[in-house]
This record gives structure tokens, sequence and C-alpha cells, in this order.
């Protein structure tokens, strides 16, 4: 059975850090490219940030470039997204999808996407 599994969500003040993780169970991620995305409560859910699959190619969406960064760990089946300098307006549940073939230009697109988590509640509040 194909599945992502996200961890790492919770609470945190303005400001702060959070890592979350997205690990695959049943197949490998290193062959797909992994997006993350976010949803808040009455909003379209946003694509972020993603990790091309090949040379490991990272994009960012212009709301969190230069705060969040994308990383894999190939012998965990796990991508990572650090979250430096939260804002209250990145509150969201937040979700890892992978695609193959994914199309870099289009990494914001949910159509690319095959599996997707079930993802983590991220709360950015003092």
């Amino acid at each position: 059975q194909l599945q992502l599994v996200e961890s790492g969500g919770g609470l945190v003040q303005p400001g702060g850090s959070l890592r979350l993780s997205c690990a695959g169970s049943g197949f490998t991620l290193a062959y797909y490219g992994i997006g993350w995305f976010r949803q808040a409560p009455g909003k379209e859910r946003e694509g972020i940030s993603c990790i091309s699959n090949g040379d490991d190619s990272t994009y960012y969406a212009g709301s969190v470039k230069g705060r969040f960064t994308i990383s894999r760990d190939n012998a965990k089946n796990t991508v990572y997204l650090q979250m430096n300098s939260l804002k209250p307006e990145d509150a969201a549940d937040y979700y890892c999808a992978a695609g193959l073939p994914l199309r870099s230009n289009l990494f914001t697109t949910t159509q690319q996407y095959q599996y997707w988590g079930q993802g983590t509640q991220v709360t950015v509040s003092s």
C-alpha cells in the first residue's frame, strides 16, 4: 500500500520554527517529485514548495521563499520542510504529495500529484 504520512505540526509562536516530515511507505520517494501544500480554513490549497526527482532541484512559492527549506533523506525515505520565521498567516493544514512525472514549472498544481498524505496542522499564535 502506497502511503505518505506527514508529521511535525503543532503550535508555535510567531517567529518560531518547525520541521515537517513526509515519510513514504510502499514506494521510494527518491523516484518522485515531492511537493508541500497548505490549506487554511476557507482558502484553496496552496502549493508552497517542491523538490524534484533526479537532481533534487528545489522550488518555492513567493510566500515562503527565504523562510522555508525543502530537503530529502533518501535513506529514511523522507522529505522535510524546515519552516523558519513563521507568521500567523502560515497557519494551515500542511500536506505532502508525490508526483511522477513532475513538471517543476507547474509544481503548485495539485493535478500533478498522484499520492497525498493526510496532513498535519500548523498553528502560529502567541
